[in-house]
Order: structure tokens, then C-alpha cells, then sequence
């Protein structure tokens, strides 16, 4: 066989193995959850205030809310040089997300106001669902083939992968913190997501 098609098939077969190992590392995807509270009213205002004494406390009390379930199966690999690999790291993911829920028969256009209303937090909840999801990404990068000299017994490794969990966790809630405070700010989007309903029918 030519040494050039010798050449190419190799990089094909390499190549069909990256692309395994990528889709092995990626092979999973978050489910997500979506609870919901009951509010009362049959104006925006009203169905404001009911949220105000029935809505979700995250610190404060809050709108809406998200949150997660992360679990992780990792393979812990001994050497034979006394090192220890992380070989595999998947993640099973529940992304929570909470938010009101209003009368199902209101006034046609508080229910056009509500409906705007709800999309605008429902879209912001997601913004910090995908926060989430791009925390468990990093964890997950970082994670596989992660590797500690002299571990026979799979400590090292672990106290370094804590480490950065903690660091990445730290990272994920000041991303949603910062994006609340703009998002609540004057102007904000859910600032005026409030205004609209609160000054609407």
C-alpha cells in the first residue's frame, strides 16, 4: 500500500476516534423541572402582590427562581507508575426552575399583560439555567483525564478536583448575581417586565 494512503487512513482512523471520545465525553443531556406556585388577583397589580406574599425566597424574596440537581459518576483510575487518572466523569443534571402561576381565567387583557409578563421571567430563568449548564460543562472538561502523581489511592486527585468545584461553583453564582443585579437594575429587563405588569390592567 502507498505510504500516502497509508498517511490518510490513519488520519481517518484517528481522527474516528477523537470524535468518539468527544461524543463520549458529551453523550448526555440535563433534564429540566418546572414547578410552579399559585398566585391570586385579577388585575396586574393584584396578581403582583400575591407573588410578592407567595413567591420564592432565593435570599430574597424572589419572583422566580432557579436552581439544580448535579450527581456525578466518575471513574477513578490507579496506575501502574502510582499515579491516579480520572478517566470518566458524567454528570446527571435536573436544571429546577420555579415560577408563579396565575388564575387561569382572567380579563383578556390582564391576560395579555400576564402572558408578556411570564415569558420575559421565564426567558431570564433560562438565562440562568444555561449559566448552570455551562458550570457543569467546565466541571466536566476539567474533570476527564485529570491526573496526580504519586496517588496510588485516588486522594490527590480528588482534593484537586474539589478545589476547582469550588472555584467553578464560586464563579457560576456570581455570573447570576451579576446578571440579576442588571436585569433588576433601572431599565433592567425584568425591572421593566414589573413595571409593565404592575402599571398594566
Amino acid at each position: 500500500m502507498p505510504s500516502g494512503l497509508k498517511t490518510i487512513l490513519a488520519a481517518k482512523v484517528l481522527l474516528t476516534l477523537m470524535g468518539t471520545a468527544a461524543f463520549a465525553r458529551n453523550s448526555w443531556t440535563p433534564t429540566e423541572q418546572i414547578k410552579t406556585y399559585p398566585i391570586t388577583g385579577s388585575s396586574g397589580i393584584e396578581l403582583y402582590r400575591s407573588i410578592g406574599e407567595r413567591g420564592p425566597q432565593a435570599g430574597v424574596q424572589a419572583v422566580a427562581h432557579t436552581t439544580f440537581k448535579l450527581t456525578w459518576r466518575r471513574d477513578y483510575r490507579p496506575q501502574a507508575d502510582g499515579a491516579c487518572v480520572l478517566a470518566t466523569a458524567r454528570p446527571n443534571l435536573t436544571i429546577i426552575y420555579t415560577w408563579p402561576k396565575a388564575p387561569a381565567k382572567l380579563p383578556s387583557d390582564v391576560a395579555a399583560s400576564w402572558q408578556r409578563f411570564i415569558s420575559g421571567v421565564e426567558k431570564h430563568e433560562r438565562v440562568h439555567g444555561e449559566h448552570i449548564l455551562d458550570m457543569v460543562r467546565k466541571i466536566e472538561a476539567y474533570s476527564v483525564g485529570l491526573r496526580a502523581e504519586d496517588d496510588p489511592k485516588c486522594q490527590k486527585v480528588r482534593a484537586v478536583l474539589q478545589q476547582r468545584l469550588g472555584e467553578l461553583s464560586n464563579e457560576q453564582r456570581q455570573r447570576g448575581r451579576d446578571f440579576d443585579r442588571d436585569e433588576l437594575s433601572n431599565g433592567g429587563a425584568v425591572h421593566q417586565l414589573i413595571l409593565a405588569l404592575v402599571n398594566g390592567p
